[in-house]
C-alpha cells in the first residue's frame, strides 16, 4: 500500500471519529434532564439558614407550650437596678372584718378563699346590743311620726286661728328634734348592720375581693373588736423594694420596672414613691412600685368573656425580683430576657411577634448580666418578642427545616 493511500484513511477515521462525537453530544443534550438544586427546591430552608425564616403558630399552640411575650424597651444594663421585693395589698385594698356588736356567731355565709362583692354578708352574729339598737331606732322612728302628726294637727289649728302662733312653734321644735333623733337611730342601726330581725348583727364585706384569712368559728362568743375576716383585692397589689442607699438616690417616681417572678409573666410596673428614710440595721431604703397597666375587670359577655383579669399577676406575700431603670440613665440598647435570645447557625436570634405566628430576627447583643441581655441593634421599640420557653420556637423551627430536607 502506497504512502498517499494509507494518509487519505487516517484522514476519513479522522472525520468519523469528529461526526460519532458530535452526534453524541447532540444526542444527550437532547435526552438528558436539568438537575435543580436543593436550594431552589426548598427556598423557605435557604431562608432559614439566612436568619429571615417565618414560623406560623396559632394562639392556642402558645399557651399550650408556655411561651410568654414582651414588648421591647429601650434600657441600659448597665443602669439598671436589681433588688428583691415583696408583694403586698395597694392601700385600700385590703380590709379587716370585725363584728359591731358582742354576740354569739350564729351563721357563717362565706369561707377562706371564696371571692365576695362589697356589701356582701359573711356571717351573722345574734346579739342583746343589736336588739337594743333596733328598739332605739323603733323608738325614734315612732317618735317623729307622731311629732309630724303633731305639727299637721297645730298647723291646721294656727290656720283656722285657734291656737296661738307659739303652740306651733313648739311642735316645729319637737318635730325638728324627733327628726334628728330619728336619722342618728337610723345611723346607728346601719353602721351596726343590724338585721331585718332586730336581734342580729350581720357581718358586711366593705370591698370586693378573697377572703385571705378567716377566724370565725360558728357558735362563738365575739366582741366587737374581734377580727373574724380579712378581705383583700388582689387586682391593686404593689411591690416593696429593698435597695441600697447609693441606688436609691438614682431612682425618682415615675421610673420604669420589670417585675419577675420564677412562676408567672414578667410584670411592667412603675416606681410610685422613694422613701426618704434609710433602715438603720439593714441601711437600705424602700422603694413602692406599682402596676403600670392595672387590670380591668372582665365583663360577663362580649369578647374576652371569661377571661380572667388577675391572670399573671403574683399573689399578696410572694417574693419577686424588680429591675429598675432610672429614666436618668441613657438607653444604650433594648434589654430583653436573657432566654428570649437564642443561637442559629452560629448566630443570636429573638423571635418576634407577626399577626400569624414568629418571624426570626436577627440582633447583635452586647453583654448579658442577671439573666437580662443587652441588645443593640436588630430590633425596635414596640416589637413584641417571645421571652420564657423560646427555645420551644427554635426547636419548632429546626423539625420544620427537616421536614423540608
Amino acid at each position: 500500500m502506497s504512502a498517499t493511500q494509507t494518509n487519505q484513511r487516517r484522514l476519513f477515521g479522522i472525520l468519523a471519529l469528529l461526526v460519532a462525537g458530535t452526534l453524541g453530544f447532540a444526542l444527550a443534550k437532547m435526552t438528558t434532564k436539568p438537575v435543580v438544586s436543593s436550594a431552589a427546591l426548598h427556598p423557605d430552608a435557604t431562608e432559614a439558614s439566612a436568619g429571615a425564616a417565618k414560623l406560623d403558630l396559632e394562639e392556642s399552640h402558645l399557651a399550650a407550650v408556655g411561651i410568654e411575650l414582651e414588648t421591647v424597651t429601650t434600657g441600659n444594663l448597665s443602669a439598671e437596678i436589681r433588688a428583691p421585693a415583696a408583694v403586698s395589698p395597694a392601700p385600700g385594698a385590703q380590709a379587716i372584718v370585725t363584728a359591731h356588736a358582742a354576740g354569739t356567731l350564729v351563721s357563717i355565709d362565706k369561707r377562706l378563699g371564696d371571692t365576695v362583692r362589697a356589701g356582701e354578708t359573711l356571717a351573722r352574729v345574734e346579739s342583746r346590743e343589736a336588739a337594743a339598737i333596733a328598739a332605739d331606732r323603733d323608738v325614734a322612728i315612732s317618735k317623729a311620726s307622731l311629732a309630724r302628726s303633731v305639727m299637721q294637727r297645730e298647723k291646721g289649728l294656727f290656720e283656722q286661728h285657734v291656737t296661738p302662733r307659739q303652740d306651733l312653734e313648739t311642735a316645729q321644735a319637737q318635730l325638728s328634734a324627733a327628726e334628728s333623733e330619728e336619722r342618728r337611730a337610723r345611723a346607728a342601726a346601719a353602721n351596726a348592720h343590724v338585721g331585718v330581725d332586730g336581734r342580729s348583727i350581720q357581718i358586711v364585706s366593705p370591698l370586693s375581693g378573697h377572703i385571705t384569712a378567716a377566724d370565725a368559728r360558728l357558735g362563738s362568743f365575739v366582741q366587737a373588736d374581734t377580727e373574724l375576716f380579712r378581705i383583700a383585692d388582689p387586682s391593686h397589689i404593689q411591690f416593696e423594694a429593698s435597695v441600697t442607699a447609693a441606688d436609691a438616690a438614682r431612682i425618682t417616681a415615675g421610673d420604669p420596672a420589670v417585675v419577675e417572678s420564677r412562676s408567672r409573666n414578667s410584670i411592667d410596673a412603675v416606681v410610685r414613691s422613694v422613701t426618704s428614710a434609710i433602715n438603720e440595721q439593714t441601711r437600705s431604703a424602700t422603694i413602692v412600685l406599682s402596676l403600670a397597666d392595672p387590670p380591668k375587670k372582665s365583663r360577663s359577655d362580649g369578647p374576652g368573656a371569661g377571661r380572667n383579669p388577675l391572670e399573671g399577676l403574683p399573689a399578696s406575700g410572694e417574693l419577686v425580683q424588680v429591675m429598675i431603670t432610672p429614666r436618668a440613665a441613657s438607653p444604650a440598647g433594648f434589654v430583653v430576657p436573657e432566654e428570649a435570645v437564642q443561637r442559629i447557625d452560629g448566630r443570636d436570634v429573638v423571635f418576634a411577634r407577626t399577626q400569624t405566628g414568629f418571624r426570626v430576627q436577627p440582633v447583635v447583643v452586647g453583654s448579658r448580666s442577671g439573666g437580662r441581655s443587652l441588645v443593640l441593634s436588630g430590633l425596635a421599640a414596640g416589637e413584641k418578642i417571645a421571652t420564657r420557653n423560646a427555645f420551644f420556637l427554635k426547636a419548632e423551627l429546626g423539625k420544620g427545616a427537616e421536614e423540608d430536607e
